[in-house]
């Protein structure tokens, strides 16, 4: 069932246009980079927590082979129920769990992985320590998250709360939430990891033109339904000041942009 109101219609549900629009722009891109720090091997056994629609497990199973294992695990229903349409035969396992409370064994995994998702954890330090316990003796633990927000998000930011609502501008400030390196580097020490290194790097991200992707990025996330509530006018004021804005980060065809990313790296 097509959604409407937010610019062109969408799919019924946020993970499906996950899955379709953010996931190629952007969740794709960042997970390449979290594969090659990962460094996977054939045979390996995976475990890829906050997996949302699973593209760090898809791209996690190439590299891992027939002999290796994946299993993707979110608290979300609906990001599993596309996982699982998206992976139909690839072996993966998917989990519906939260990362406070992982079932599965005491070292029972060999990596484990974690994009962008741990800054939306309520309680961070036992969801490392959670991941700390799946993992064997010396197995790798691989996280990643983006911050501080680039400028590229402040005018979306500041229009969404001018227009719609503090809770709809909370949400961009929370994907940015937790970037700081020697944050990241306590709360890993804290949860018993040893070898912590965590880096700061740049990605340029290449995107849909302004209007497109304004939407494509709304209709993905838990503001797709807050933006439904608003009125015709308060979408048409978000749209005009954030289409203005990003007008200079436009190329031939869409936009680029570039934003921070931490790496984090670190062992049993």
């Amino acid at each position: 069932m097509p959604r409407h109101g937010l610019g062109p219609s969408f799919a019924a549900s946020p993970p499906e246009n996950y899955e379709r629009y953010f996931v190629p722009a952007i969740g794709e891109p960042v997970a390449t980079e979290l594969l090659r720090a990962a460094a996977l091997r054939p045979g390996e056994r995976v475990l890829d927590v906050g997996c949302g629609t699973g593209i760090v497990s898809r791209l996690a199973a190439e590299a891992v082979g027939s002999e290796g294992s994946v299993a993707g695990l979110d608290v979300e229903p609906g990001m599993l129920a596309v996982a699982r349409s998206a992976t139909v035969g690839a072996g993966i396992e998917w989990i519906e769990a939260s990362a406070e409370s992982i079932p599965l064994p005491d070292e029972s995994v060999d990596v484990v992985l974690c994009q962008m998702s741990l800054q939306f954890v309520p309680d961070r330090a036992r969801a490392l320590e959670e991941m700390r316990r799946v993992l064997v003796p010396g197995g790798r633990f691989v996280l990643n998250v983006p911050g501080p927000k680039a400028s590229f998000f402040e005018p979306l930011s500041e229009a969404l709360a001018r227009h719609v609502s503090p809770e709809a501008a909370a949400f961009v400030e929370r994907v940015f939430s937790l970037h700081d390196v020697d944050q990241l580097t306590a709360l890993l020490e804290g949860a018993g990891f040893r070898d912590v290194s965590v880096e700061a790097g740049e990605i340029e991200l290449s995107l849909p033109p302004p209007k497109d992707f304004l939407w494509q990025y709304v209709a993905a996330t838990p503001m797709a339904g807050i933006l439904m509530e608003a009125g015709e006018a308060e979408r048409k004021n978000l749209e005009r000041e954030v289409v203005a804005a990003w007008r200079d980060y436009e190329v031939d065809d869409g936009m680029e942009m570039g934003q921070r990313i931490v790496v984090a790296r670190a062992h049993r």
